[in-house]
């Protein structure tokens, strides 16, 4: 999946959680509610849980669920979870200016919360 599939996924997912925060939701009904691929969905959920963004349990009443609260996670914190190695370049000033151009891209984003994308997909 390419790396803009993999955030949006990713979003969509948090979004799930975000919409029962206390309650433990598998990758298969994440994976039927979004129409995705189960596989994918678990995919996502060990990328977000490395990052720090949700928590799993294994067993008969396991699944995932937000580690934070969705007001605390910013879509730049998705995006750098989400993203693997961004940009690969040889020439050091260039790849120096590009890491900058990143960063500053993912502080842009993280002035938007889950919490907002989730207020924004209940007026839908």
């Amino acid at each position: 999946m390419a790396q803009s599939g993999r955030f949006q996924l990713s979003v969509r997912i948090l979004a799930v959680l975000a919409s029962e925060p206390g309650a433990m939701h598998t990758s298969s009904a994440i994976a039927e509610e979004l129409k995705e691929s189960a596989v994918m969905v678990r995919r996502s959920f060990l990328l977000l849980h490395k990052a720090g963004l949700i928590e799993q349990k294994k067993g008969p009443h396991g699944g995932a669920k937000l580690k934070l609260p969705a007001k605390q996670i910013g879509l730049g914190d998705v995006f750098e979870a989400s993203a693997g190695d961004w940009l690969s370049i040889e020439d050091k000033a260039v790849s120096a200016w590009i890491k900058k151009v990143r960063g500053d891209a993912v502080t842009a984003m993280n002035e938007h919360s889950l919490a907002g994308v989730v207020k924004r997909m209940k007026k839908k």
